[in-house]
C-alpha cells in the first residue's frame, strides 16, 4: 500500500457533536452514545481530538477513521475475544452491545516512550524505575523496545480528570476487577497486541503501544468494547525509517496523534489551563497520519464520507430504522 493516503481535496469544517432523537444520550471524550433497544446502545464518533485527557482539536475525517478502522479490527480479531458491534450503518456511527465496562483502562507497551504523565518514557526519565509494578533495568533509551510487551492500566478517569497509574496487582486488591477475570482480561490484551503487531508490521508499521476497554455484555460474558488499534489509541510507528531516527535521536516517525502531544507538551501544556491553538497545518498533517494508517492497516482505499455529517448520519439511520 503506498504511504501517501487519500486526502480529500479540501478539508471541511471537522464533525464535533451531533443530536439524535434517541433516549439516554452521553458524551465522552470523542464519542456520543444513546440508548437503543434489545440492549443496544448507537455510538458516534465525533472528529473531537482529546489529548492529556483535555479535548485539544478538531480533526475532520478523524472520527471516520477510527469508526471504520475499529470495526476493522474488531472483525479480525474476534477469534480472540468476542466485541461489542452489532453493526456499523454509517462511516462515523457503530451499534454496539450494551456492555458494562470494566472501571480499568488496559494498556500494552512494547516500547519505552511517551510525554504523558502515565508514559514511560516520562516516568523513567524523571528517575523511577519502578514503574507499573515492572522494575526496569538501568540504561534504556527514549523509545527503545522493550523485552517483552507490558501491562500497565490505569483508572478510566471522569471526564476532565487524568487517568490514574496501577499495578497489575492493584486492580485486584483494590477490587476493581474480580481475580479469575482480571487474569482473562490480561491474557486476551497480550494475543489481542500480538496480533496487531503482527498485521502492523505487514503493514510496514510498528505498534508501538496501545490501550484497550473491556466490559462485560448482557450475558455477562467478557468483550472488547469502545475502539481498538486506532491512531487514537494506539502508537503506529513507520518502520523503515524508525531505526534511523532514534539512532539520530529524532522521534520515530508516527501515524497516530503523538505529534500533537508533543507540540502540546513542547508548548508546555500538560492538560492545565487552556490548551494553545495548534494551526491549520498541524490539523491538516493529523488528517493526512489518520488516513495513512488506515490505508496502509486495511489495504483498503479510504472513501471520504459526506460533510456536514450529521444530515447525512441522520439519513442513514432512517434507513436502517434506527430513527
Amino acid at each position: 500500500m503506498s504511504s501517501s493516503p487519500s486526502l480529500p481535496v479540501l478539508a471541511p469544517t471537522p464533525f464535533t457533536d451531533v443530536q439524535l432523537a434517541l433516549p439516554d444520550r452521553r458524551v465522552g471524550k470523542v464519542r456520543v452514545s444513546y440508548e437503543l433497544p434489545d440492549d443496544e446502545r448507537l455510538f458516534v464518533t465525533t472528529d473531537r481530538l482529546s489529548a492529556f485527557d483535555r479535548i485539544v482539536a478538531a480533526v475532520p475525517y478523524k472520527g471516520q477513521v477510527l469508526n471504520e478502522l475499529a470495526a476493522w479490527w474488531f472483525a479480525n480479531t474476534a477469534d480472540i475475544v468476542a466485541n461489542h458491534v452489532r453493526g456499523v450503518p454509517d462511516p462515523n456511527v457503530t451499534i454496539g452491545v450494551s456492555a458494562t465496562p470494566l472501571p480499568v483502562e488496559v494498556v500494552v507497551r512494547a516500547h519505552i516512550t511517551g510525554v504523558t504523565s502515565t508514559s514511560l518514557w516520562r516516568r523513567y526519565s524523571e528517575g523511577e524505575r519502578v514503574i507499573y509494578g515492572h522494575r526496569l533495568p538501568e540504561g534504556l533509551q527514549q523509545h527503545q523496545k522493550l523485552d517483552t510487551p507490558l501491562i500497565t492500566p490505569t483508572t478510566k478517569a471522569e471526564h476532565g480528570a487524568h487517568d490514574e497509574a496501577l499495578t497489575c496487582a492493584e486492580v485486584v486488591e483494590k477490587g476493581l476487577v474480580e481475580p479469575n477475570l482480571w487474569s482473562r482480561v490480561q491474557a486476551v490484551a497480550l494475543a489481542l497486541f500480538a496480533r496487531g503487531q503482527e498485521i502492523a508490521a505487514s503493514a510496514g508499521l510498528i505498534l508501538a503501544d496501545t490501550k484497550y476497554e473491556f466490559g462485560l455484555d448482557p450475558d455477562g460474558q467478557l468483550i472488547i468494547i469502545d475502539e481498538m488499534h486506532t491512531p487514537d489509541s494506539s502508537r503506529f510507528w513507520v518502520a523503515g525509517t524508525y531505526e534511523e531516527r532514534v539512532a539520530n535521536g529524532e522521534d520515530p516517525e508516527s501515524l497516530d496523534k503523538e505529534p500533537i502531544r508533543r507540540a502540546l507538551s513542547d508548548a508546555g501544556f500538560r492538560g492545565e489551563g487552556e490548551s494553545p491553538d495548534l494551526g491549520q497545518e498541524v490539523v491538516a498533517q493529523t488528517t493526512a497520519r489518520y488516513i495513512n494508517a488506515f490505508e496502509r492497516l486495511t489495504c483498503r482505499t479510504f472513501v471520504p464520507g459526506a460533510y456536514p455529517v450529521e444530515p447525512r448520519l441522520t439519513e442513514a439511520l432512517h434507513r436502517a430504522g434506527v430513527l
